[in-house]
């Protein structure tokens, strides 16, 4: 079939270089448009747009799918289909009828579980055991059309929304190609979803990421792996914002206790209290320096045990 792949971020790319291997033939791309990235936050182009220019595949960067000449130039094209994964907008009516097998979408959860920006961190959050990934017909309804394809991954006690995502991406593509080919064989048929069950997973911002000392252990641990890398967990220290990457979890030890945000500091760890027990800390990042493990950040500050975090 010939196709136009519609994705932006780095996990997009494993589905695009997974279709580049097919049977089918990548006509062009879309993606989002040119934006900020980085320390230094230069204008530059998506992880998907710069592959594809590297590849000499058309790069299309609508600001609006709905726009006009975004349109015309799909219909020049005149795709069999458009896959999808992680493109980032809405996409019209007017569009979604343009290929004649119209748009399938990589979503990486089992749906109609954590519809939205976001499937990965949520699951992650809530403490789901299993997530997984579904193919299905783009409608106008978010997230909500029949479904194609769908695989499942368990979650690991460790996993960061990061490691997941990987897992789910590489997974995810060939289910996407398979889906493809059942498709221009006739092997394969969308089947509506179920109207149970159905949550909704919209995109993290960086308030969800701010660690609430407060709630127990368990809790802590899950939101910030599931705010690691995107957007990142953090919290306060003597005024400042610092960010967090994974606590370990710690044996309920009697005596042991530590008040909420409260930090103790040993040799070669860092721990500190929550609404449950304590969590020793992986590594932190301070403002305007480098990415460390906790136990040196806390000899840099000879941090005492009544030092808290979470109050600024």
């Amino acid at each position: 079939m010939r196709l136009v792949f519609a994705g932006t971020p780095p996990v997009a790319v494993t589905a695009l270089r997974a279709l580049l291997t097919s049977q089918h033939t990548v006509e062009a791309v879309i993606t989002r448009p040119d934006a900020p990235a980085g320390r230094g936050r230069r204008v530059e182009p998506s992880p998907v747009a710069m592959v594809a220019g590297e590849l000499g595949i058309e790069v299309l960067k609508p600001v609006r799918p709905g726009d006009p000449s975004f349109q015309e130039r799909l219909r020049e094209i005149a795709p069999d289909c458009c896959p999808v994964t992680a493109y980032g907008a809405l996409l019209p009516q007017s569009v979604l009828g343009i290929p004649r097998h119209g748009w399938v979408n990589l979503h990486f959860s089992v749906l109609p579980a954590w519809r939205g920006a976001a499937p990965v961190q949520h699951a992650i959050l809530h403490g789901d055991d299993i997530t997984g990934a579904t193919t299905f017909q783009i409608v106008r309804e978010l997230d909500a059309g029949p479904v194609f394809g769908v695989l499942t991954e368990p979650i690991r006690p460790t996993d960061t929304a990061g490691d997941l995502l990987d897992r789910l991406a590489a997974s995810g593509a060939e289910l996407l190609v398979a889906t493809l080919d059942g498709i221009e064989d006739g092997t394969v048929r969308a089947l509506p979803q179920s109207a149970d069950g159905v949550s909704l997973a919209p995109k993290l911002a960086p308030e969800d990421a701010r660690v609430d000392w407060n709630l127990p252990a368990h809790l802590t641990d899950r939101q910030i792996r599931a705010c690691t890398p995107d957007p990142g967990a953090w919290t306060e220290f003597d005024g400042a914002r610092i960010k967090l990457w994974p606590v370990a979890l710690l044996p309920d030890i009697p005596g042991a206790s530590l008040a909420p945000g409260e930090l103790r500091v040993e040799r070669g760890a860092v721990h500190a209290g929550t609404g449950s027990r304590p969590v020793r800390l992986g590594d932190v990042q301070p403002p305007g320096k480098r990415r460390m493990p906790a136990a040196d950040w806390a000899r840099g500050l000879h941090a005492e045990p009544a030092t808290h975090l979470g109050f600024s």
